[in-house]
């Protein structure tokens, strides 16, 4: 046979050319892919359910190819278009002979004789014009889609796209966009009225030609019927199901996700991570809230759930149901807003993972001015000394940026880095001190993304028997199809140690909650939540940030275009947000202590610092680097006379009746605050009056504050006012002698208060208390 065809060959070289010519051209004849249309992004869970499409660059309602063509389908496509399609092989003949009888005797086309695969590569070469020649054309392509492809591979060509009217293309857009179901959630009626319309697409429009595609669908019911697809029963519920009469909107669950995947895979299919159920109630409680906020002309709010284990985004709401002219469109999540105090953490953590500072210590809270900048608490009250963890529970703001100037600035915006927050960008002295408190951006994203972090690293501690993973701050993910990559266990901590996070959490869960949530504590239903809240300046932005050991949700709100309104805080705005959307999440447990990270040590149960031989003291747990700071040094031995009421030395009472006692000092400007919020402090007691008194610093300024401008007042008659000199002294009843660049101008006693009008320009004030102590203070007086 061989010998018979090289001889074939070598007589009809020619012949052979042509027919391999021909073979090669039929081989590569379809065009790979076959399809290269644009197509809808479409988003999903993971169990398939639509959360949102984008529309595809053509202007067409095109979603990517289907997965599978469900059978109901598949039985109405055929009875109506293709009843041999698993019999041929790309064409039917015997239809094809009548289609072109009967348009003969009618003088035009009235039936066609196309196959399924026929009409496939119809679609494909975009409807070209209906000629005999372009049909012998669509038989030889549909001989070879039948060569190269499966049956079912073939109707999913075609159930992709078939036109189904308007802009609507394939199945899966039809069955949504005419009856508001996924196509496997059709019925026979609803299905077997998309399955006529490929054949005629322009028969759906509302309210028009019911009729005739009334006549369709039940033609083609009846057709089922007849083929025992579907029984009696069936049928007759299927004819008596009404038309479609207007199209539906698609799912808008999750848009501004939608938008943000959309970037980088569009028009692909995506399964991602949200639970729709949870995505749904978020949805509402936006909704709820943003109908109470936009009373005050609040318009905006974002709100993103985390699960710290998985680090899956599990709701995703970008923004409220607002309109265009608030930004409806605007993902909040991702925008870069002032942060409040929500990095007030962070330093907290920072400064006790390095040995700095503990979770009772006693921090300063009086007036400051640093290089020119005076930073205010939320409510402009000071309380002298405050403990560390109560500082961050009422989130002041004194406190705080003394502590970040104690730090250093430079240094923990070096360790910020760490935490890749996209927004904060810039340099340390850009910022300044104000950075603790709202001078740098942040978004949404990035700062769930962190608190993820601090909860997963005591999360991992605990299970991995006190290691960590070196990319515990990693980022979150949207789509089922990625797996979050922690990175190598290792044994060092990547950045802050599990029992400094842990004492902040602690610090944190302390926080007071929002009006009808404060007595938690006391119900056995509660929900333990690490939570802080933030207000930016100006009332711009408020947020709410919160971690358990499953979850962390972030909440924004404001005004996308930055204006600030009247009572927009944290607390009251964007609290209330996140505490009901815990209350429909699953309920967890605390996290547990963890203890290698930890040391128990005695502490002074007034100032929080390690315990002196002065101190009384509690045990607590601090971190196992706390042990290298100071011991108290606010506890300081006095001696007493037997009535206890004076100090004493040797040169009044003799030693051997002295009693020696510890006694809780301040210094004197945080003494004055201090003691006005707690009634059980005990002043230093005078000396009494035989004794000879030691010259101890007892004294401070109040106003004015070190290397400021002081302004003279004007009154409503226009003439300038004296300005209100005051100071601080630890024992009131002493004279107090006061001086302007040495010009003695007066004495004061119990109440240490000067008025004065000094010229414009530098001076120096002195004051001197008849215990020979003195202070000085360099202003300058403008006007």
């Amino acid at each position: 046979m061989f010998k018979t065809s090289r001889n074939y060959i070598k007589k009809h070289p020619k012949r052979f050319v042509i027919i391999g010519v021909l073979l090669i051209w039929y081989y590569f004849s379809l065009p790979k892919p076959l399809f290269d249309d644009p197509t809808a992004t479409v988003i999903e869970t993971k169990t398939g359910e639509l959360l949102g499409a984008k529309i595809a660059k053509d202007g067409q309602w095109r979603f990517p190819e289907t997965d599978s063509v469900s059978d109901k389908f598949k039985n109405c496509i055929l009875a109506f278009e293709d009843q041999q399609f698993y019999k041929h092989f790309g064409f039917n003949p015997v239809s094809m002979i009548k289609a072109i009888s009967e348009n003969i005797k009618a003088g035009k086309v009235v039936r066609g004789g196309s196959t399924i695969t026929q009409q496939v590569i119809r679609l494909a070469r975009k409807g070209k014009k209906r000629t005999y020649f372009e049909k012998i054309i669509e038989l030889i392509l549909a001989t070879r889609l039948e060569f190269g492809s499966s049956k079912e591979e073939i109707l999913k060509y075609y159930a992709s796209h078939a036109p189904f009217g308007g802009n609507v293309v394939g199945i899966d857009m039809a069955s949504w966009r005419y009856f508001g179901l996924p196509a496997h959630q059709l019925s026979w009626s609803e299905t077997a009225t998309l399955a006529v319309l490929p054949n005629a697409p322009s028969l759906i429009y509302p309210g028009k030609n019911q009729i005739q595609l009334l006549k369709k669908r039940n033609r083609l019911l009846k057709t089922l019927l007849e083929q025992n697809t579907i029984d009696s029963l069936t049928y007759e519920l299927s004819i008596s199901e009404s038309l479609p009469q207007k199209p539906y909107q698609l799912p808008r669950t999750a848009p501004h996700l939608l938008d943000r995947l959309a970037k980088s895979n569009n028009g692909k299919r995506l399964q991602t991570t949200i639970d729709i159920s949870l995505q749904q109630r978020v949805n509402q409680l936006v909704k709820r809230h943003y109908e109470i906020l936009r009373q005050n002309e609040v318009h905006n709010m974002a709100v993103l759930v985390l699960d710290v284990n998985t680090r899956q985004v599990l709701s995703y709401v970008g923004n409220t149901p607002t309109d265009k002219s608030h930004q409806k469109d605007v993902d909040i999540i991702q925008a870069g807003r002032s942060t409040g105090s929500t990095l007030k953490p962070l330093l907290f953590a920072a400064m006790m993972d390095k040995g700095e500072l503990l979770p009772e210590q006693l921090v300063s809270d009086i007036p400051t001015v640093i290089a020119g900048y005076t930073p205010r608490n939320y409510d402009e009250t000071f309380s002298g000394a405050v403990p560390a963890n109560r500082a961050l529970a009422r989130s002041l703001n004194i406190p705080a940026v003394r502590l970040l100037q104690q730090y250093g600035l430079q240094r923990f915006r070096d360790e910020l880095n760490a935490f890749q927050i996209k927004n904060l960008s810039y340099s340390a002295d850009h910022y300044g001190l104000s950075l603790i408190v709202g001078g740098a951006e942040g978004n949404l994203w990035d700062l769930c993304k962190t608190y993820a972090g601090f909860a997963g690293t005591l999360n991992h501690y605990e299970s991995t028997s006190s290691e960590y993973f070196a990319n515990e701050f990693t980022e979150p993910i949207t789509l089922t199809d990625d797996i979050v990559d922690f990175g190598d266990k290792v044994k060092q901590k990547p950045i802050f140690g599990a029992g400094s996070i842990w004492l902040t959490f602690e610090a944190m869960k302390k926080v007071n909650r929002p009006a009808g949530d404060e007595a938690w504590e006391f119900y056995d239903s509660s929900r333990e939540i690490a939570w802080k809240t933030g207000t930016s300046f100006g009332n711009r932005d408020a947020w709410a940030i919160g971690a358990s050991k499953d979850y962390v949700i972030g909440v924004w709100a404001g005004n996308a275009d930055g204006e600030g309104r009247p009572e927009l805080t944290g607390l009251n705005s964007a609290a209330p947000v996140l505490f009901d959307v815990i209350n429909v999440l699953p309920n967890s447990k605390w996290f547990p202590t963890p203890y290698d990270d930890l040391v128990k040590v005695e502490v002074c149960k007034k100032s929080g610092f390690l315990a002196s031989k002065e101190c009384p003291a509690n045990e607590m747990y601090i971190p196992t680097t706390g042990t290298k700071t100071k011991p108290c040094p606010y506890h300081k031995l006095v001696h007493l006379d037997t009535t206890r009421k004076y100090r004493v030395n040797s040169s009044c009472e003799p030693v051997d009746t002295i009693i020696h006692e510890p006694w809780f000092v301040l210094p004197p400007l945080q003494e004055y605050y201090f003691k006005t919020r707690n009634a059980d402090y005990r002043s230093l007691p005078s000396y009494r009056s035989d004794c000879t008194k030691e010259l101890v610093g007892r004294m401070d300024f109040i106003f004015p504050k070190g290397n400021s401008s002081v302004y003279l007042p004007k009154g409503f008659d226009g003439k300038i006012n004296e300005v209100v000199l005051k100071i601080a002294h630890t024992q009131p009843e002493t004279r107090v002698f006061w001086y302007i660049d040495n010009v003695f101008v007066g004495v004061t006693k119990q109440f240490h208060e000067m008025p004065v009008k000094p010229d414009l320009g530098l001076h120096t004030i002195t004051v001197l208390d008849e215990n020979g102590n003195e202070l000085k203070r360099n202003i300058e007086v403008k006007k």
